[in-house]
């Protein structure tokens, strides 16, 4: 071939052709570059690519150098960096080589990579199953608990799985809102203007609820000054006798002294989780409780509880009721189906809104107890009518044997809708507070 070419070289140099002899040599020069197989690498729009061949990515671990790898191909693919305006490299086109881009020859990384390794690790998203590891597991359908699919879901073992009713949904609920966690210590008053209409009642069945779907058990204070029977309502009679007779008076005479729960144990009274402090019994001492001692005694119950129910007993004018209702977050107002009674009740919230208390008497709740059975002559619906305009909510409790006897109040032995009752009200009591 080099004969050939020489003798092309030599007619066209004697014919006068000089630029001729140019373009023969210039195409020499490529064909001899295609012989000797050193064919140029073309590099898209970038002429100081390096041409050497890629070399493995080497590194002290397999996750940084997975990360340099990630990163110096995430420089150039559109797809992971959102740029669309590049070209994909790793797309192959005829007569076109892939440029070595990101590793060095030397087969080492360089520091320039390994920043980049490190910046790409750093910001690479988690896996999904460690942010959401709930996406790889189908969601459990709740259990239903009684009535025809609970009978079903007993009968094939589970394989048949309804869901819970339309009931047991809201019983579920109830329970939700009653559990919350609180930030604090709260206090409910209960209180009424007239006896023997279910305040003490409800503050027994509102306690045992707290106590059953709360994580904390509450404190039940009997603050009322004729006598209160809230301890005897919730332990039974005979039981209370039997025990050691601490009183509220006692627990005021050692105040200072109680710098724990243990301490204050002493000082308690116990029905499951109810945790209760007595009223003194003693007619002569037990309408001396003022303002400041309840105050003092609340400021005590704040450190270990985080809810407190407080029998304040009848009126609103009694020494203590000041600092009760200085202290109160929220009321509950007793009432009766008695039209006497929905007076009363009336009559109590149009004081508090007039004596300093209007925020307490407008997000008040009123528990009507139908506690006598009245006879069908009253118009209960007119009642509730007449109450349910001035506070936050109205919660009727039905007659019930194990309310109306005045004896011992626990929830085995009330009926499915005092119970629900009972959870409304305890509801509507934590609502108050969150």
């Amino acid at each position: 071939m080099p004969d050939s070419v020489d003798n092309e070289d030599t007619a066209a140099a004697s014919n006068g052709g000089q630029p001729e002899l140019r373009r023969r040599r210039d195409r020499r020069r490529e064909e001899g570059d295609a012989w000797t197989g050193t064919m140029p690498i073309i590099t898209p729009n970038n002429s100081d690519t390096p041409t050497s061949t890629p070399a493995p990515l080497q590194s002290k671990s397999w996750a940084e150098a997975a990360a340099a790898a990630d990163a110096s191909a995430g420089t150039t693919n559109s797809p992971a960096t959102g740029d669309a305006s590049r070209e994909e490299p790793n797309r192959e086109e005829p007569g076109r080589e892939i440029p070595a881009a990101a590793a060095p020859a030397s087969g080492t990384v360089s520091p320039e990579s390994a920043r980049a390794a490190r910046a790409a690790a750093a910001n690479a998203p988690v896996s999904d199953f460690i942010t959401s590891p709930g996406s790889f597991v189908k969601e459990q359908k709740p259990r239903p608990i009684g009535g025809f699919r609970g009978m079903l879901y007993k009968l094939t073992g589970g394989a048949w799985n309804l869901g819970p009713s339309a009931k047991q949904r809201e019983e579920d609920e109830l329970a939700r809102r009653i559990s919350r966690q609180l930030q604090g210590s709260y206090n409910t008053a209960v209180l009424s203007l007239k006896g023997g209409i279910g305040k003490t009642s409800t503050t027994v069945g509102v306690g045992l609820t707290l106590a059953e779907y709360r994580g904390d058990p509450p404190c039940a204070i009997d603050a009322n000054p004729d006598s209160g029977d809230l301890v005897e309502r919730a332990l039974g009679e005979g039981i209370y006798q039997k025990a050691t007779p601490r009183t509220i008076t006692d627990l005021l005479k050692n105040v200072d002294n109680v710098d724990s729960l243990t301490a204050l144990a002493r000082y308690m009274h116990h029905a499951g989780r109810l945790h209760l402090i007595a009223g003194e019994q003693d007619p002569e001492v037990s309408d001396s409780l003022t303002a400041e001692e309840y105050l003092r005694i609340r400021q005590l119950i704040s450190g270990y509880y985080s809810i407190a129910l407080t029998d304040c007993g009848t009126g609103v004018t009694h020494n203590a009721m000041s600092g009760i209702l200085s202290s109160a977050d929220n009321l509950i107002i007793a009432a009766g189906y008695a039209v006497s009674g929905a007076k009363r009740a009336r009559s109590t919230l149009q004081w508090l809104a007039s004596h300093g208390y209007e925020d307490l008497a407008r997000n008040a709740i009123v528990v009507i107890t139908d506690k006598d059975e009245v006879s069908s002559r009253v118009d209960k619906n007119a009642i509730e009518e007449h109450l349910a305009g001035i506070c936050r909510q109205l919660i009727a409790v039905p007659h019930d044997r194990g309310v109306a006897d005045g004896d011992l109040v626990t929830l085995d032995a009330l009926r499915p809708d005092t119970r629900r009752a009972y959870k409304e009200i305890a509801a509507a009591i934590v609502d108050g507070y969150v």
